[in-house]
């Protein structure tokens, strides 16, 4: 059987007055493309409901969207112009994270995904890196450049699990987000970097021979097309979610 693995959705409401539930369509692609069945967790379900959900899945993929809550990491919102929090994902996506670590399911954590990982371990996020972090270069390409083009090198860490899964230790990557990892979570290490120091990629400190926890900053969803290390992410993290737990 195919693994079926967990993709954590947004929502959103329109002008039609309809709340929408949406998840972006590269991530279904790259999960099908490795040999994995999505599952579309929409956020603000019952508990119950959330919980029957878990009990499908063989991994979790946490995706890229808004901004964690800051008062999740213990800061008041300092960016109200800036910071974009959807309550609903926040109340979804930390329980279902608690319950997939204290299982050692596999997860794959992308973007947003990796801020809410780093969050739940306890560690902290820049609110904006261009206000918080002098010294950052620009980290959004969106309304410049395709989402699916590369923008900048990112520095992978030799020896580390991801090194091994994408086989380099340069990469180059795309970049879509205004946030960023600040203090890291203490199990969790950092294993790729951009030029100016911005933290890319993370994964545990003890990891289990069977668990697979990878974060990465940018998105490898849209470069599965054309990028042999995004791909071999994929087909890593489905590969995971296959074996026994």
């Amino acid at each position: 059987m195919r693994p079926r693995i967990g993709v954590t959705a947004s929502v959103r409401l329109e002008r039609s007055g309809v709340r929408r539930v949406f998840v972006n369509e590269p991530y279904l692609r790259a999960i099908e493309a490795a040999g994995g069945v999505p599952i579309v967790i929409p956020p603000g379900h019952e508990p119950e409901t959330l919980r029957g959900l878990y009990e499908l899945l063989d991994g979790l993929l946490l995706t890229g969207g808004e901004d964690v809550a800051p008062e999740r990491y213990g800061e008041a919102l300092l960016y109200p112009d800036l910071v974009q929090v959807v309550p609903e994902r926040d109340a979804t996506e930390f329980p279902l994270l608690d319950r997939a670590l204290a299982d050692r399911l596999p997860i794959l954590a992308i973007c947003r995904g990796v801020q809410v990982l780093n969050v739940k371990l306890g560690g902290s996020l820049y609110q904006d890196l261009a206000r918080d972090r002098p010294g950052a270069f620009p980290h959004n390409q969106a309304g410049t450049t395709p989402r699916h083009e590369p923008t900048h090198p990112v520095t992978v860490l030799p020896g580390s699990f991801l090194a091994d899964i994408v086989g380099a230790e340069q990469l180059l990557v795309n970049s879509l987000h205004h946030q960023a990892i600040k203090a890291l979570a203490p199990s969790l290490f950092p294993v790729a970097y951009a030029p100016d120091g911005v933290i890319e990629g993370v994964e545990a400190t003890d990891p289990a021979p069977s668990a697979f926890l990878l974060g990465v900053q940018w998105h490898p969803e849209e470069l599965v097309g054309h990028d042999p290390p995004a791909r071999r992410l994929f087909d890593s993290f489905v590969a995971a979610c296959q074996k026994p737990r």
